[in-house]
C-alpha cells in the first residue's frame, strides 16, 4: 500500500493531544488544556481557523506573527506547486542556485540603502546567531549589547541576548561578553560603547515582549536615532532584529523606517515564510559580509544546510510579491490604527484598560487595577500569586466565549498582545472589539465565571511554585 498523507490525517484527526502527550511536550499539553486552548484545527484560511465541527476561530495570534499575509494564501500555494512541478535541483550545496539569488536580490531591494548582501537561514534565532558572528568578524570585537526586555530567540547566542530569566534559567552558562542596557538610557549606552569592546548593539525596533518602542512609556522618540549615532561614533554595528516587527507587521516594510534609521545589519524571518516553509534572512553591507567570508578558504565558514532550499526561497519571493501587489504593508498601518482607535474607545467604559499601544498590526493592550474595591482586592490576590494572571483570564475569555485567539504579551506583565494578519477588515475588527468588550464586562463581577477561572489559574500557579 502506498503512502497516503490525506488518509493518514483523516484517520488520525482528533488524536492530536494524545500523540503530543506521549511523544512531544506533555507540559504544553497540560497548559493548553488548563487555559482552554486544546482545540484540533482542521482547516485554515486568511484570518480564520476551523475545527473539526466547522467552528470558526478568529486568529489574532498569527502563529506568533508569521501569517502577515493570512493563512494558506493562494499565491504561495501555487508557487510551491510550481516549484515541485519543475523538479528543480535542490541543495546541491556546491552550486549557486537561481531562487536563492533572486530572493537575495528582492530582500536587498526591500531593505534599501547599500544593504546588498544576504545570508539565508531557517528561523529568526538562526539569523540572529549569524548577526552575532557577522558583527564579531567585521569588528574584531567580542562584546554584544542588547536591550533589557528584549527577545531574540532561544538558541544559545540569541538566548543570551534575550534579557529574560524565564527563558534563560536552567541552561547553565550562556554566551560570554553580552551586556544589557535599558531602552532610553543613552548615558548607560555610551558608557558601554566607550569601552570599544562592543561588536554590535542589537534592538527590536518594536519589542515583541510587551510591544515597547521609543515614543511610548516615557522613552524619547529619538532614542534609536541617538543610539545609532553613538554606535557609529564608537565603531559598533547597529543591528535591527525585524524577525517579528518587520515586513509590514509594524505598518512599514521594516519597523526601523518609523525612526529613519540606517542599520548595519537587519535580520528577518516569520512573515517572510508566508507560513509554509521556514526561512530567515540577514541583509547587510558588503564590507561587513566579507568580514566573515574573507578569503577562498572561508567561503563556507558560516553556512546552513537547509537555508537556501528552493521551497523556502520560492515562499520568500511569493510573500514579498503579495505584500507589494496587495499593498498589505499600507493596509497593516491603516487597519492597525483603526483597531487601536476602536480598542481605546472601550477604555472610556472599562477602566481596567490602562493603555493601548502599537504600530501597524502589532498591538498591546495593558491592564490596570480596576477602581471597584472588590475587583481591586481580587486583582491584588491574583497579582501576589503570579503577576500576569489577569491577562490570562482575558485571553481565556476571548477564546472560550468568542473563539478569538490572542496571547499574553510576556511574563510578569498585565498585557495581552494581538498580531492579526494584515488582511483584516471591518468584520474582524468589529468582532474582536465586541468580544473584548464582552469579556471585560464579565470581569465586572468578582463572583462571575471569569474570576472563577482566574482562581483556578492561581491554584495551578501556586502548585507550580511549590514544585519548582
Amino acid at each position: 500500500m502506498g503512502f497516503d498523507i490525506k488518509n493518514l490525517v483523516a484517520a488520525r484527526f482528533g488524536t492530536n493531544y494524545e500523540l503530543h502527550e506521549q511523544y512531544l511536550n506533555r507540559t504544553l499539553v497540560k497548559v493548553l488544556h488548563t487555559i482552554g486552548f486544546a482545540k484540533c484545527y482542521k482547516r485554515a484560511e486568511g484570518c480564520y481557523l476551523y475545527d473539526g465541527e466547522g467552528n470558526e476561530y478568529l486568529d489574532f495570534l498569527s502563529g506568533y506573527g508569521v501569517y502577515g499575509i493570512g493563512r494558506n494564501h493562494p499565491v504561495l500555494k501555487q508557487a510551491i506547486r510550481d516549484v515541485l512541478d519543475m523538479d528543480l535541483s535542490n541543495m546541491v550545496q556546491m552550486d549557486c542556485a537561481l531562487l536563492s539569488g533572486l530572493l537575495g536580490e528582492a530582500v536587498a531591494k526591500a531593505a534599501g540603502a547599500d544593504r546588498d548582501s544576504c545570508f539565508f537561514g531557517n528561523s529568526g534565532t538562526e539569523v540572529n546567531e549569524a548577526a552575532i558572528k557577522f558583527a564579531r568578524a567585521a569588528t574584531g570585537r567580542n562584546g554584544m549589547l542588547s536591550l533589557k526586555g528584549s527577545y531574540h530567540g532561544l538558541s544559545y547566542g540569541s538566548l543570551t541576548l534575550t534579557q529574560n530569566n524565564n527563558f534563560q534559567d536552567g541552561f547553565g552558562e550562556l554566551l560570554p561578553g553580552v551586556e544589557y542596557v535599558a531602552m532610553g538610557d543613552l548615558v548607560a549606552l555610551e558608557e558601554k560603547l566607550r569601552t570599544r569592546r562592543i561588536a554590535g548593539f542589537i534592538v527590536e525596533p518594536v519589542q515583541g515582549k510587551g510591544v515597547h518602542f521609543p515614543g511610548v512609556g516615557g522613552v524619547a522618540e529619538d532614542y534609536y536615532v541617538k543610539a545609532q549615532a553613538l554606535c557609529r561614533q564608537y565603531g559598533t554595528l547597529f543591528i535591527c532584529d525585524e524577525v517579528q516587527c518587520g515586513l509590514g507587521r509594524a505598518g512599514k516594510m521594516f519597523a526601523f523606517e518609523h525612526w529613519g534609521l540606517d542599520p548595519d545589519i537587519v535580520t528577518m524571518a516569520k512573515t517572510l515564510s508566508g507560513g509554509y516553509v521556514p526561512v530567515g534572512a540577514i541583509v547587510t553591507r558588503r564590507p561587513i559580509y566579507q568580514g566573515v567570508f574573507s578569503n577562498m578558504k572561508r567561503c563556507v565558514v558560516h553556512s546552513s544546510t537547509f537555508g537556501r532550499n528552493n521551497l523556502a526561497m520560492a515562499c520568500g519571493l511569493a510573500t514579498l510579491h503579495v505584500l507589494q501587489e496587495e499593498k498589505l504593508v499600507e493596509r497593516s498601518a491603516e487597519r492597525g490604527r483603526q483597531l487601536m482607535d476602536a480598542i481605546r474607545g472601550l477604555a472610556k467604559k472599562h477602566d481596567m484598560i490602562k493603555e493601548v499601544r502599537g504600530l501597524g498590526c502589532m498591538i498591546a493592550i495593558e491592564f490596570q487595577r480596576p477602581s471597584n474595591l472588590l475587583l481591586r482586592a481580587a486583582w491584588k490576590i491574583f497579582d501576589n500569586v503570579d503577576k500576569g494572571l489577569f491577562p490570562e483570564m482575558i485571553v481565556h475569555g476571548l477564546m472560550d466565549k468568542h473563539r478569538v485567539l490572542t496571547q499574553v504579551a510576556g511574563h510578569n506583565m498585565d498585557v495581552i498582545k494581538i498580531l492579526p494578519p494584515y488582511t483584516i477588515g471591518d468584520r474582524e475588527i468589529e468582532r474582536f472589539v465586541s468580544a473584548l468588550d464582552s469579556v471585560l464586562e464579565e470581569c465586572r463581577s468578582p463572583l462571575g465565571p471569569m474570576w472563577a477561572f482566574g482562581a483556578n489559574l492561581a491554584k495551578h500557579a501556586l502548585a507550580a511554585k511549590k514544585t519548582a
